[in-house]
């Protein structure tokens, strides 16, 4: 209810906040930075919970990556391909799209890394899901 008044809009923030490269370097700030707290942060629009819109850019999360999997595996692959060759060919670069830049998070914005590994493994099974698919379906 305190941060309510502060109308803070949607977006990511650090805290303590520098406004530039040259004011991390100034005393104040490293002060600030050293005694803590140090923090990241994401404030959400307010208003009503929906999956709708999460769910909309979810399923074209995974078309794009499907379409960049498949770019990778037909440039990679010939029509007629062994069915466990494609899904190798395109569950590596699904796996790729899915999870290897959620470690990022971890390095640079000191997310826990459990919670990393376990959508690290949600973007395994996708990759899975993708891969089977594109086996599946691959041009005899």
């Amino acid at each position: 209810a305190s941060l309510r008044n502060f109308k803070i809009p949607p977006g990511d923030y650090v805290f303590p906040y520098c406004s530039s490269m040259e004011g991390m370097k100034a005393p104040e700030f490293l002060e600030k930075w050293n005694k803590g707290p140090v923090g990241f942060i994401t404030f959400a629009p307010p208003g009503p919970l929906s999956m709708r819109n999460s769910l909309i850019m979810w399923f074209c999360y995974c078309v794009v990556v499907s379409i960049f999997a498949g770019y990778i595996a037909g440039a990679a692959l010939t029509p007629g391909a062994h069915y466990l060759k494609v899904f190798q060919v395109v569950g590596a670069a699904a796996f790729m799209g899915y999870s290897m830049a959620l470690l990022q998070s971890s390095i640079w914005y000191h997310r826990n890394w459990g919670a990393t590994f376990r959508l690290i493994i949600d973007g395994f099974v996708y990759a899975l899901l993708t891969a089977g698919s594109f086996g599946w379906l691959w041009p005899a």
